[in-house]
């Protein structure tokens, strides 16, 4: 067990060698910031806990949460689609736009009330709110003049949309994913620029709202699927729902109150829009924290160079935290990020590297899509490195097809020679759940022939992902392919 007061005591005697108005002192009050604050409070009360914007998360305020209630509607709106299917049949959905959007906010506002109670309840340390700027490695400078000083810093300042200079000539129908929770009412068109994880869920969630939608993308990206076969697969399922431009150049121009936006080879198709949404990514809030006036050595975009697995910005005293870090911007990796940057930042100068979690993102489009441990392009860029690929078809995995959602594809990667199950992507039902499981079982360290002997209940979906290992365990050499289109109910099954 951690000798915490032992830690506390060396902390104690490094003050008083150096006189500092606080201990720790942390950068923003997000995901990472409030994990960052719960950790060092364990060791010291010494700490500044800064941030002069709104308080509540990222997640709770413009991410995962708002996003979530949005594509909850949608669901709704479109659950009655498949319904014919089974020889059941509903009239069209009526969407009443404003109250959609009354729940988001309202759902929305709740929790980031909860966020906001959380912060203010810190019964350690000052909440100080306003606005930093390093004037050297150890000195901030307030946005009132005030400066403080402190033994450990760690920048936690989120990020930020990032909007491509292209997309400025929609003028003020440009708005970026954040500025749509906000939203009293639903527009009549969008188009969505960018078909990663946002532009996919919010295109998906609008079109399925009654919003005449359009997706543009760059490089045939869908979402964070970088596996070719699978990323062909996402392509092709989810233009068959709604109109999506996977790659190609675009021109945009203002049409009175409106946009018109081309695209094609000549630029010869084109459509009008009441808006322009730019799904384009993040980009780190690092630029305005004065970085270079410390002797911090900066990489991409600006980012401090540093530790993901001490968090350490290289030899010094500084820590780096969650979104700001650019390195995997989710909730559950801010907050270990934040729990890792303030113990060690509290326990400094001894800060440790620590084993992180397996890797694990999830889409909640319809499929949903998932990317666990190691993805695709990561292991085919390891030179020389050798691994075995496995996969399953939902289309005809047996517990899919009755409930009507036989649509998708698992691949599953494994390490040439030992079996070791290295990570997985996937487009299918159930994505959210099936990854868990996966995630589980690469931080188990189990081989592919260790999870064949796990148990399988039948019919479930899982099933599929026993015959996606099957396959993978036929490409090591250990054992047979199960039958084509096998609905995983058969002899030996």
């Amino acid at each position: 067990m951690t000798n915490r007061s032992a830690f506390t005591n060396a902390a104690e005697h490094s003050t008083r060698a150096a006189t500092f108005d606080f201990d720790v002192a942390i950068i923003g009050a997000g995901t990472a910031g409030m994990s960052a604050y719960r950790e060092a409070a364990q060791y010291t009360d010494r700490i500044a806990l800064i941030d002069g914007g709104l308080l509540g998360t990222t997640c709770a305020r413009v991410g995962c949460m708002p996003s979530k209630l949005l594509i909850a509607a949608a669901d709704a709106a479109h659950a009655g689609s498949r319904a014919p299917l089974f020889g059941v049949h509903y009239a069209a959905p009526s969407i009443d736009g404003k109250a959609v959007m009354s729940r988001v906010r309202g759902e929305r506002d709740r929790f980031v009330g909860f966020v906001e109670e959380a912060v203010r309840g810190f019964e350690k340390g000052e909440l100080i709110r306003e606005y930093a700027r390093f004037e050297d490695d150890h000195t901030l400078r307030l946005s009132s003049g005030r400066k403080i000083t402190a033994r450990s810093i760690v920048i936690a300042t989120g990020s930020r949309p990032a909007i491509p200079k292209a997309l400025f000539c929609a003028g003020e129908r440009l708005i970026v994913n954040d500025d749509v929770f906000d939203w009293t009412d639903l527009p009549a068109s969008v188009a969505v620029f960018g078909t990663g994880v946002i532009g996919l869920e919010l295109g998906q969630a609008l079109h399925r709202l009654g919003v005449r939608v359009r997706l543009f993308g760059r490089n045939h990206a869908v979402g964070p699927v970088t596996d070719p076969i699978v990323r062909e697969y996402a392509a092709n399922a989810f233009s068959d729902e709604f109109p999506a431009v996977w790659h190609g150049e675009t021109q945009i121009t203002r049409d009175d109150d409106a946009v018109m936006v081309r695209w094609g080879d000549e630029a010869d198709e084109e459509e009008r829009f009441d808006y322009v949404i730019a799904a384009t990514g993040r980009t780190p809030n690092v630029d305005k924290i004065g970085l270079e006036n410390t002797t911090l050595s900066l990489g991409m975009m600006g980012v401090p160079e540093y530790d993901p697995l001490s968090g350490r910005a290289g030899d010094s005293h500084i820590f780096i935290a969650g979104d700001a870090a650019l390195d995997l911007p989710l909730l559950h990796e801010a907050a270990d990020d934040g729990r890792l940057a303030g113990e060690n930042a509290a326990r400094f100068p001894h800060s440790y590297r620590r084993a992180r979690r397996a890797p694990i993102g999830i889409v909640f489009s319809d499929p949903q899509i998932a990317i666990v441990g190691a993805s695709h392009a990561a292991l085919t860029k390891r030179p020389g490195y050798e691994f075995v690929s496995g996969e399953v078809s939902f289309e005809d995995q047996g517990r899919a097809r009755v409930m009507g959602t036989n649509k998708g594809m698992l691949r599953v990667y494994a390490e040439h020679g030992t079996g070791l199950f290295l990570g997985a992507e996937m487009i299918g039902p159930s994505a959210e759940h099936i990854a868990h499981l996966l995630a589980w079982t690469i931080q188990a360290g189990m081989t592919v022939e260790q999870i064949l002997q796990m148990p399988f209940y039948h019919p479930v979906l899982e099933e599929g992902v026993r015959t996606a290992f099957r396959t993978a365990n036929h490409a090591l050499g250990f054992g047979p392919n199960p039958p084509l289109r096998c609905i995983d109910c058969g002899p030996g099954s």
